[in-house]
């Protein structure tokens, strides 16, 4: 099938690589021209294990290939998907019309009978209005809505769970049907809205769990109870099970689920309905980012000329993007209290260059944590467990701070007699 995949950042450029590899006859478009070049020569935009090799691998057997043009592009398309990584502001609000914008205008350069799916996170109505935009009523409109997860995004794009799909018509079905084929037959159908809808719920509800089990967690430290053994007994209940997002830890980062829940917090006040669960979850979870921060003034009299080290600075490990980053967000508030801060990441070799007046690069693991009167667990990158933890330069007289929200590195610290280990859930060492 020949499909045109627009919009290529991450959720773009995934998606392109696995429908090629998948058997289609692929064309990405963005209005990007350095995107679309590094394409065209094997190089996603973003660090995802094993795109940039599907990439090639597509643009080698000539199922593949990258263009500005749009033209071009759409001259034989039977498909057009849409996979635009909405912009969202530091607010958490979506930038919607910059999706839908470039999508309408492509619309008059599709054949009589295109497909159109929209896979970008937009609140519930967008493809009505995009369908009401177009004023065609020969071409078809769809939605999937993405299940992009970062570092695991092939996986999961090539062994999904099922794919949601929303059609308007039966024909529209085998279509899709044929397209993901090669990939999956779990197909949950339903109407766009109920698609659209889907996507909100689903992360709301995500969100919903991470906030009330660390509303727990916080509980759980004042009481000198474990919030890692609540949360083996909340999962070892049937109704709830060993996948429930209720591990206790870090709040919600990155703009996924916030996005959604904004949505839906926005939708809800504009027809009335007012959820005030779904509203309350994003002051609950903005609350809970200030964990590390409570933690670091509780513990030392003043901050100003502390040095603290940060292990990870990535958005999530496996990713080299630093946008929305929670660690980030940190250093930025630490290095306002006038702390000496040093990170460290092992996807990012140099600093941008707002962040370079704030900040030190170490050059490893433990030269960001020598010297360092706290270490904070930011990015839970694999490769920080075999730090040799007697090369860090810690003394028993005058023990480190390690504060590890998630106890990623528990193992390494929690028992380790040169430093203090404090972790979401758990009261005082």
């Amino acid at each position: 099938m020949n499909v045109c995949v627009y919009g290529l950042w991450h959720l773009g450029s995934v998606t392109a690589a696995c429908l090629a590899a998948a058997g289609h006859s692929v064309v990405g478009l963005d209005e990007n021209a350095e995107v679309v070049a590094a394409l065209n020569q094997g190089r996603a935009p973003i660090l995802e294990p094993g795109l940039d090799a599907l990439v090639a691998e597509g643009l080698a057997a000539a199922r593949l290939r990258f263009t500005t043009d749009g033209i071009e592009a759409l001259r034989t398309a039977a498909v057009l998907w849409v996979t635009f990584d909405t912009p969202v502001s530091e607010d958490d609000v979506a930038d919607v019309d910059y999706v839908t914008r470039r999508v309408a205008a492509l619309l008059p350069l599709l054949s009589s009978g295109a497909l159109v799916i929209v896979s970008s996170q937009l609140p519930v109505g967008s493809i009505a209005a995009l369908e009401q935009a177009s004023g065609r009523s020969d071409l078809s409109f769809a939605a999937l809505p993405e299940n992009l997860r970062l570092g695991k995004a092939i996986e999961v794009f090539t062994h999904p769970d099922r794919v949601i799909a929303g059609v308007r018509h039966p024909d529209d079905r085998e279509r899709i049907r044929a397209l993901i084929a090669p990939i999956t037959d779990r197909i949950e159908w339903m109407s766009v809205e109920s698609a659209e809808m889907t996507k909100h719920a689903i992360n709301a509800f995500l969100a919903t769990s991470v906030t009330f089990i660390n509303e727990i967690a916080m509980v759980c430290e004042s009481v000198g109870a474990d919030a890692k053994e609540v949360e083996r007994g909340l999962k070892s209940e049937a109704r709830i099970g060993p996948k429930a997002y209720l591990s206790p830890g870090g709040a919600f980062a990155g703009g996924t689920l916030a996005r959604d829940i904004a949505f839906l917090t926005e939708l809800g006040d504009r027809f009335g309905s007012h959820p005030h669960l779904i509203a309350s979850v994003r002051t609950s979870n903005n609350l809970h980012k200030g964990w590390t921060r409570r933690k670091l003034e509780s513990l030392f009299s003043q901050l100003a000329g502390l040095r603290v080290g940060v292990w990870g600075l990535t958005y999530k490990a496996g990713t080299d993007t630093l946008r929305r980053s929670s660690s980030i967000e940190l250093c930025r508030w630490l290095a306002e209290q006038g702390v000496v801060v040093t990170g460290h990441d092992p996807a990012v070799a140099v600093l941008p260059s707002e962040l370079g007046s704030l900040m030190k690069l170490g050059a490893s693991a433990i030269d960001a944590a020598q010297q360092a009167d706290a270490l904070v667990i930011a990015t839970e990158w694999p490769a920080y467990r075999e730090v040799d933890v007697s090369a860090l330069g810690f003394t028993r007289e005058r023990p480190t701070v390690v504060l590890d929200p998630n106890r990623f590195l528990s193992g390494l610290f929690e028992s380790e007699p040169m430093t203090r280990y404090y972790t979401i859930g758990k009261g005082a060492p």
